[in-house]
């Protein structure tokens, strides 16, 4: 009777689904000098898991962690990188009379500028346009199904369908 309840426990135990109440039970049965010879395998498993559930662990674990980095630096990186943005943002001009708040005095030089501007954007849009080409292969598509629509229609009238 013990024997087929250790056996069930065994099964149990390998399909994971054992209380820690029945766990005790087989290190228990175990643990003794007397084992079934058909279960003497699993004697070495559970003396050990007896003997590692009496161990403890008794290193000392340091609660501080080390900084390695300062903080402080980051503080006085991002205030150099702020000043350096302060100085740096107004733009360098060494002839103010081509170039005044963003205006231009001489109309000549703002065609030409704008007509650079207009053909950058030019530019740009016909590359958006020749990737859209194969829409008027669609396009084409949808007319022949179209056609075929038609003639489904009259088949459907000739054989009153």
């Amino acid at each position: 009777m013990v024997l087929n309840n250790i056996e069930d426990l065994l099964e149990k135990y390998e399909n994971g689904e054992t209380t820690l109440k029945e766990e005790q039970q087989l290190k228990h049965y175990f643990s003794q000098e007397t084992v079934a010879p058909h279960l003497e395998m699993y004697k070495p498993m559970f003396t050990y898991f007896l003997g590692n559930q009496q161990e403890q662990f008794t290193k000392d674990l340091p609660l501080k962690t080390k900084r390695t980095f300062n903080y402080k630096w980051i503080s006085v990186a991002a205030v150099v990188v702020l000043m350096l943005g302060f100085y740096l943002k107004e733009p360098i001009v060494t002839s103010y009379e081509e170039y005044a708040y963003g205006t231009f005095n001489k109309p000549e030089k703002a065609l030409d500028e704008v007509t650079k501007s207009l053909a950058m954007i030019s530019s740009h849009f016909n590359k958006g346009t020749s990737t859209v080409n194969y829409l008027n292969e669609v396009k084409k598509g949808t007319a022949t199904l179209g056609y075929l629509n038609e003639i489904e229609n009259t088949t459907s009238i000739i054989f009153k369908n």
